[in-house]
């Protein structure tokens, strides 16, 4: 039997012994924005919205990005009330929606969509249960990201296994982890009779599938490519660029505007630093300085004096456990250490050790809802771990992200119809923006003692 059909039998039983044994209105607040410049801000971004259907390309990006630049600058009470006046099929509404669900708050109604279409899958339950009728998994069981694929892979399963109503015939198909292997892998699938896509997982294969022509079969993709997600598909990430993202969304809310960003010299680090910036002054904010580091950063107490001297009033870190543990002293002493402290869940790598991690306290980062608070239908992230090694250490947050898939897929119409409340996933709580992109709302955490706590929700 080939190996990527073998999967479903060999892990059915495993993962039902192993893991399911014995087990069982966002208020709208901040600045005004003056009345004539909110005017101006809305009106341009309404004629850029009218162009964007006849852009391609890198002239999308840009039209899209001055969209989003325009809506940020509006406070929350003008974008909800500006919103809710545009027209059905107005094509500013996606692009407001989705500023709304950024900034956690409702929409005035659901998105206008035609992406997906439900009419083959039996009517959905109560709950808005309503998977598909045959799904395919395209995931790299071999090649470069293979590692990265098993803990999904489980995960996925994992939910699968732990529903106890209908479920679709699964299949996996290997990528093999290339551009090539996805197209080829994305074929065999629809030729197989698959009426709903799991994948691809790299960035490259993501980008190499959303420029095929006229993709057949409903997809939800596990990255973020470098070209947005066509109709009939719906893309889900825990890119560097989220955690930057959700950072700023994090520190804004709290009135927090004059902040010093510390980004590791990684990939990881720039990118999400770079997201940061970049989502921060569009919504207003100042950032006072930027600073690279390595793993092991030197002396900065010179930078960080005059960042203390330009009144920062918080410090967005992206960088590793390690670098952060070298970072908090010279924070301390340059007077910055009662300043709110947000970092990436980047923070995690090289922790565990209490007595070194007690440097970390108070650095608040986004986690996952399973490991910090656990879920319906999932066990406690600790058990689970001791039982199943994709599912402990780094491999518990891929393993999370693998189960979200396996939700969004059985409640994606429930989500595409929704408007505030969300769908409660391993990951967080999970939303569907007007253009297919999956928003993720993570839990919070923070170290105590040298410890990782969970800190309530807003807090």
């Amino acid at each position: 039997m080939p190996m990527e059909m073998r999967f479903a039998r060999i892990l059915a039983p495993l993962l039902l012994a192993v893991l399911f044994a014995g087990c069982a209105t966002t208020q709208v607040s901040g600045p005004t924005t003056p009345k004539g410049q909110a005017s101006a801000a809305i009106a341009r971004a309404a004629e850029l919205a009218r162009q964007d259907a006849t852009l391609t390309g890198q002239a999308r990006s840009d039209n899209a990005r001055e969209i989003d630049r325009l809506l940020s600058s509006l406070d929350d009470a003008t974008l909800a009330r500006d919103a809710a006046a545009l027209p059905a099929g107005d094509p500013l509404y996606k692009f407001a929606g989705r500023a709304l669900l950024r900034r956690g708050l409702a929409l005035p109604r659901p998105f206008d969509r035609d992406q997906w279409q439900f009419g083959n899958r039996p009517p959905a339950e109560r709950d808005g249960y309503r998977p598909p009728v045959k799904l395919a998994v395209l995931l790299p069981l071999s090649g470069d990201l293979a590692t990265a694929a098993q803990p999904v892979r489980d995960g996925l399963m994992a939910g699968y296994y732990g529903e106890s109503r209908r479920r679709p015939e699964v299949e996996f198909f290997d990528t093999s982890g290339t551009a090539g292997g996805a197209i080829a892998a994305y074929g065999r699938a629809v030729a197989a009779g698959a009426d709903f896509v799991i994948g691809p997982l790299g960035r490259d294969e993501v980008s190499a599938l959303f420029r095929e022509p006229a993709l057949k079969v409903p997809t939800l993709v596990l990255n973020r490519g470098n070209v947005p997600p066509p109709n009939g598909m719906a893309g889900f990430s825990l890119t560097p660029e989220d955690d930057g993202i959700m950072a700023a969304e994090y520190l804004l809310e709290r009135e927090r505007r004059n902040v010093l960003v510390i980004g590791g010299a990684d990939d990881n680090g720039r990118r999400a630093a770079q997201a940061f910036a970049e989502r921060f002054s569009e919504r207003g904010g100042k950032v006072a300085a930027n600073l690279s580091v390595g793993d092991t950063p030197g002396d900065l107490s010179a930078a960080l004096a005059s960042a203390a001297q330009a009144n920062v009033d918080a410090v967005f870190l992206a960088v590793k456990g390690a670098t952060a543990r070298v970072l908090a002293p010279q924070l301390a002493l340059a007077g910055l250490g009662g300043k709110s402290r947000v970092a990436t869940s980047q923070l995690l790598s090289g922790t565990g050790k209490v007595l070194d991690d007690v440097a970390l306290d108070g650095i608040v980062f986004p986690t996952e809802a399973w490991t910090t608070r656990g879920v319906p239908g999932l066990p406690p992230a600790s058990v689970t771990g001791e039982r199943l090694a994709t599912a402990r250490g780094p491999a518990a947050r891929l393993f999370a992200f693998g189960y979200d898939a396996w939700l969004l897929t059985a409640y994606l119409e429930k989500l595409a119809n929704d408007t505030n409340e969300g769908l409660r996933g391993a990951t967080g709580v999970l939303r569907l923006d007007g253009f297919g992109n999956v928003l993720r709302s993570p839990a919070w955490s923070t170290f105590r003692s040298g410890a990782v706590v969970p800190i309530a929700d807003g807090g």
